[in-house]
């Protein structure tokens, strides 16, 4: 493999929820392998701390954002302000995400409509408003991230959280059914569905069932930061031109 393949000198990358987490790792690949980096989130400093990182450890451009992108008024913003700071924007990762967990007999409505908005709706959003600037410039590439949860049911006792295995589903099918539309327009739609990461969304899953959750895996380990960047670096560079609708398991074979 040359590396040509995952060379991202030259592009622009704008990831949702980039300041931290699965977010920001995606990030410091991109970074590193020569991407201009746009990360946004409701969390200004956050993105802040990143975009600074980024700059000074990999010596590209790196921008911050504050954006909530289960608002159209903000993505819409958000999107027109990194066009007019880079130029044009390559890649997308569609990566923000919440979680509420509960019984879904107590599951409260404003939860599971906040779980769907921001994971759902936001996906849609960010898509919408970026999916027109790529289909302007015949190119571009889309990573939604999206989860195991949304592959297969859990028991409650591993995962107790309805509305966000069913966001993430319809995140995967959402995939599927973009890349479907946009592949003439010759722009990628692909899913990332990550296994259990030690991230702060699920620092309290993991404090009370982390023994129990490593059992369970055929790898007998939590995730690999490395395989989550490295799935995130192909599907954003060229190597993957003609994968388009696929939703990869990042998860030590626990989906299978």
């Amino acid at each position: 493999m040359t590396k040509s393949l995952f060379d991202l000198s030259g592009k622009t990358a704008l990831i949702t929820g980039g300041g931290s987490g699965l977010g920001r790792l995606i990030a410091e690949v991109f970074a590193e392998y020569g991407a201009n980096v746009a990360v946004c989130s409701r969390k200004l400093h956050n993105c802040q701390e990143t975009a600074d990182d980024l700059k000074n450890t990999f010596s590209i451009q790196a921008k911050a954002y504050e954006c909530n992108v289960a608002s159209e008024v903000d993505v819409t913003h958000t999107v027109e302000a990194v066009l007019s700071d880079f130029g044009q924007i390559d890649i997308l990762v569609n990566n923000s995400g919440a979680t509420w967990g509960e019984k879904a007999e107590n599951m409260p409505l404003e939860a599971w409509q906040k779980v769907l908005n921001v994971n759902v709706t936001g996906t849609f959003l960010m898509s919408k408003a970026v999916g027109k600037h790529m289909i302007s410039r015949s190119k571009g590439k889309i990573i939604n991230i999206g989860s195991v949860a949304g592959l297969k049911a859990e028991p409650p006792e591993v995962l107790n959280a309805i509305g966000y295995s069913t966001s993430k589903a319809a995140v995967h099918h959402f995939t599927k059914d973009l890349a479907r539309k946009w592949a003439g327009y010759g722009v990628n739609v692909n899913a990332i569905a990550p296994g259990f990461f030690e991230t702060k969304m699920t620092k309290h899953v993991l404090e009370q069932k982390e023994a129990a959750i490593i059992n369970k895996n055929p790898m007998k380990k939590l995730g690999d930061p490395d395989s989550l960047k490295g799935a995130a670096l192909f599907l954003a560079g060229n190597g993957s031109d003609y994968i388009t609708g696929q939703v990869i398991a990042i998860d030590g074979g626990v989906s299978l």
